[in-house]
């Protein structure tokens, strides 16, 4: 009998020679943890379908930014929930909004300690709850680069490091970078929600941050899942229009899309791991069904492996204080 000369099996001996052989790597300086403010709130609201995850009352947020800096995270990305909402998402563009009052307050506080990102969206900031104007009966898309414009701007006088547009507009970074430079904030750069797809993994979101459509639904704007050349030629586009960091969204299910911009595309590449990839591990933990340390962070290395140079999570406090622990 003949027996193969190379045995794989000689690199897993011992924990100390997989350790030596590990080919990903992943730590909490991988991670960006998304935060939801909300105004006029008084005290923390639990996001019912999101175990841990909380909305926010300003005051709260030097505390919540310290925990998550403490833990060795180096980006937030804000999210803000307002008092008023309007059919032009006006909200979102106040240089006293929540979102603007949480970034300056961030910045005079923790300084350059954590990199301050913004989403750049109108969901949670119109009556109609669409990431857009409507006008007539339709998503106006020049319309809504205008408003989104606005908001990187109001944004950037507040002290963000990264503006995050998700809007899905067609033309949004070249807007965006265009109002930003004639402003003088040539250094806040852009993190693009690239290729945003229409995904039921959102549902989670909507009700945390209050941006569920009033009517309709988002397939005239949002990457249809079945279409990955589609999803490169957003890509490409937004590298074209000057984007700094490109991002595939959901993670999990698109690993396949992060791979090809890994390999097409000299950029660093973020992937975003949604709500309701977040949730659907909770809910089996919850249940006993999953071991919740180790499917997080085999959905993380994941999404690593695949080529997310960072990845937007709310993941992101718990899977630090399981790595710091292993």
């Amino acid at each position: 009998m003949s027996f193969p000369t190379r045995r794989l099996r000689r690199l897993r001996t011992s924990a100390k020679m997989r350790e030596l052989v590990q080919e990903t790597n992943l730590s909490p300086r991988d991670f960006i943890c998304p935060v939801f403010v909300q105004e006029d709130l008084k005290t923390r609201i639990k996001v019912e379908s999101m175990s841990e995850i909380e909305r926010l009352p300003l005051e709260d947020i030097n505390d919540e930014v310290e925990t998550i800096s403490d833990l060795g995270i180096p980006a937030i990305m804000l999210f803000g929930i307002p008092s008023n909402k309007d059919e032009a998402g006006s909200s979102a563009f106040d240089d006293n909004g929540i979102v603007q009052k949480a970034i300056a307050q961030i910045r005079k506080n923790f300084g350059d300690k954590i990199v301050i990102m913004a989403d750049v969206c109108l969901c949670q900031f119109t009556s109609t709850g669409h990431c857009g104007i409507i006008q007539g009966n339709k998503i106006d898309n020049d319309t809504s680069l205008e408003t989104l414009a606005k908001t990187a701007v109001s944004q950037a006088k507040a002290g963000v490091d990264t503006v995050s547009p998700s809007a899905m507009m067609d033309g949004q970074v070249a807007a965006i970078r265009k109002a930003l430079d004639d402003e003088g904030f040539t250094d806040v750069s852009i993190m693009s929600h690239s290729a945003k797809h229409r995904s039921s993994f959102y549902s989670p979101f909507r009700d945390a941050a209050e941006c569920a459509p009033k009517f309709g639904d988002r397939k005239t704007y949002q990457v249809p899942f079945t279409n990955a050349r589609e999803a490169m030629m957003e890509v490409e586009t937004d590298i074209n229009e000057g984007v700094d960091i490109v991002m595939i969204k959901p993670a999990l299910s698109y690993l396949d899309l992060i791979a090809e911009t890994r390999k097409r595309f000299n950029v660093p590449v973020a992937a975003y791991s949604v709500s309701g990839e977040y949730a659907l591990v909770k809910g089996a933990a919850t249940q006993g069904w999953v071991n919740e340390k180790d499917i997080t962070e085999e959905i993380l290395y994941s999404i690593k492996r695949a080529g997310a140079d960072m990845i937007v999570t709310y993941f992101a406090k718990s899977a630090a204080r399981f790595l710091q622990e292993s």
